[in-house]
């Protein structure tokens, strides 16, 4: 497995950081597909290894990137101006990797937050991907998006935009795997903050999904922990039946927790997800 990083332009021209890792010698060996990884709030593209290392083995090729104000990214932690930012952020981040991986179909991979950052995408920018992955969808976010606490995030992201709140996200609703727990804990670039004007915008995202998600028609795999207690199962499900994709699947993993890919199981989340990608490239040819 070979494993590359460097920084591309995002919106605005900020530089974001980004790793890939590929089978064989690069270009020697072409991929069976792309799975471009959109990590979620307060983390970084770094930990998703039990997903990377099963796919590249396979023969796939993974990249990922720090999103900004997260991991090895540039600007104030958790803050984004408008959501918009992310939205052509993962724009050029695919221009990047289609560039880099010529003639491969890209699936797009996103986790919780970042599950949102890509089905904001797809509303967006429809074309132009193979198909879309996304697993700890934040369609429902448990304990949020009251309209009194929507009208509070409001006027505090008006007010004072960077402020910083703690969303009360432990390695513990994350994942059961002691590891992943003790990995989780001792990372320093995990954060469990986010400045207001963040949740103002999540918020108003989530909404804008939700209204339109009937018009995703691309192949979909939605993955969702049974037990996941940042973001209710039932996201997920409402997705998979209002999406307008012809080819979709679900999987909701009993008592597993915000991270499948992390949670004890972790294997058969890979496997799952493998399969799929075997199915979507023979449909392909």
């Amino acid at each position: 497995m070979q494993h590359a990083e460097g920084r591309f332009a995002g919106a605005r021209g900020l530089e974001l950081y980004w790793q890939c890792w590929r089978p064989g010698c690069e270009p020697a060996l072409t991929p069976r597909a792309v799975v471009a990884l959109v990590h979620g709030v307060g983390e970084h593209s770094g930990r998703y290894m039990n997903l990377v290392r099963p796919l590249v083995d396979d023969g796939y090729a993974v990249y990922g990137y720090d999103q900004r104000g997260h991991g090895r990214s540039p600007g104030p932690r958790v803050y984004v101006d408008r959501w918009a930012d992310y939205r052509e952020d993962l724009r050029a981040f695919l221009d990047m990797v289609a560039e880099r991986a010529p003639g491969s179909p890209i699936v797009v991979y996103g986790h919780s937050m970042g599950s949102l950052v890509v089905l904001d995408y797809l509303l967006e920018h429809p074309k132009g991907l193979a198909g879309a992955i996304v697993s700890g969808v934040a369609l429902q976010p448990a304990g949020v998006g009251r309209p009194y606490q929507v009208i509070m995030a409001r006027v505090l992201s008006r007010v004072t935009p960077r402020l910083t709140v703690d969303l009360g996200i432990d390695a513990g609703s994350l994942t059961r795997d002691p590891q992943a727990l003790e990995a989780a804990r001792a990372d320093p670039m995990l954060t469990s903050r986010a400045t207001v004007r963040w949740g103002a915008e999540s918020l108003a995202t989530v909404r804008r999904v939700n209204e339109g998600m009937a018009s995703i028609d691309l192949p979909l795999l939605v993955l969702h922990g049974g037990a996941d207690p940042l973001n209710r199962p039932a996201g997920a499900q409402a997705l998979f039946e209002t999406a307008s994709s012809p080819d979709k699947t679900l999987r909701i993993y009993p008592g597993v927790h915000h991270e499948p890919h992390n949670d004890l199981g972790h294997e058969q989340v890979a496997t799952d997800v493998k399969e799929w990608l075997a199915h979507l490239t023979v449909q392909l040819r």
